[in-house]
């Protein structure tokens, strides 16, 4: 029986809300894997921030977003931006191109709630309870176990990817982690969309340069390379923070928060669907154990939540 305050239409479309951004996020992971053969990472990553930019400014003007007040706080902004955007991404489309399936970078980067709640005390002041620090616990044990599942004993180290896409998913988990802290601490009075707009500008900035040192910047234009392209920026960087921001007002934000531990088995069964990525059984009962120990982190940090 449907209960009676979601027989109205908007009821429906809010509850239904959180699940649809958990799913429009977890997709990001499905486009790089996607995309990365037609165009290298920083390349790729470039032509993201510069369409989204394209699509995001106009909108920011035509619904008069005010801007961040003052020069400090469009360096704090941009700092944030290089660290949640750039370092971020940066480190996921890397991995992905090394080899590490996308699955297995989804749950590694979903660390970020244990991370953050573990950097939280010495640098925010935040106690951790007993049941964070198990739930910091329960994650390590996780990813060993998804990680022991993994092991190659060859060369390889792991089975596809080396330590090099390791080193690559580290730079994203510290990347979104430090940045989230960063955010938190110098960008409390950041408007969203106005403030999304300096992230990307940085963002692209150090894009810009990483193509220019590293890459050949050779993109091939196909319909399965400009189909993704569209998607992540029309859909998830434009779309999910509309999403995100309408959440905020209606006052379910926190239902977002609860679900995102939902992105890493989403992505994983997309990734199988799609590419035939598995696990064993040692590799799924690891990822069930880490995700826990993110949920028990995210749940029982009220202070962590009411800041910033």
């Amino acid at each position: 029986m449907i209960h009676p305050s979601l027989r109205r239409p908007g009821a429906l479309g809010l509850a239904a809300m959180p699940g649809l951004f958990v799913l429009l996020w977890s997709t990001g992971f499905i486009g790089a894997k996607f995309g990365l053969p037609y165009a290298e990472p920083f390349t790729f990553l470039w032509l993201r921030c510069a369409f989204t930019l394209l699509a995001l400014v106009p909108l920011v003007l035509v619904m008069r977003m005010p801007w961040p007040s003052g020069a400090g706080l469009w360096g704090h902004v941009a700092v944030s931006g290089l660290l949640v955007h750039g370092a971020y991404l940066a480190g996921v489309f890397y991995s992905i191109e090394l080899g590490m399936p996308a699955g297995l970078t989804a749950l590694l980067v979903g660390l970020q709630p244990l991370l953050t709640a573990a950097c939280a005390g010495p640098l925010l002041g935040e106690r951790l309870g007993r049941l964070q620090w198990l739930g910091l616990a329960l994650g390590l044990v996780g990813i060993t176990l998804v990680l022991g599942s993994k092991l190659d004993f060859s060369d390889s180290l792991f089975q596809g990817f080396g330590l090099g896409a390791l080193a690559s998913v580290t730079v994203a988990l510290l990347g979104i982690s430090l940045g989230t802290l960063y955010q938190k601490r110098f960008c409390t009075h950041m408007p969203l969309l106005s403030g999304a707009v300096i992230q990307y500008l940085a963002a692209g900035a150090l894009f810009t340069l990483g193509a220019g040192l590293f890459e050949t910047r050779q993109v091939t234009w196909t319909p399965t390379f400009i189909l993704t392209l569209g998607w992540l920026v029309l859909i998830l960087s434009i779309a999910a923070i509309l999403l995100l921001l309408a959440l905020i007002k209606k006052g379910a934000a926190s239902r977002v928060a609860s679900l995102f531990y939902l992105v890493p088995p989403v992505t994983a069964l997309e990734a199988w669907w799609l590419f035939d990525e598995r696990l064993p059984w040692s590799g799924l009962a690891g990822m069930a154990v880490a995700i826990g120990g993110v949920v028990l982190v995210a749940r029982t940090a009220p202070a962590a939540g009411k800041r910033g």
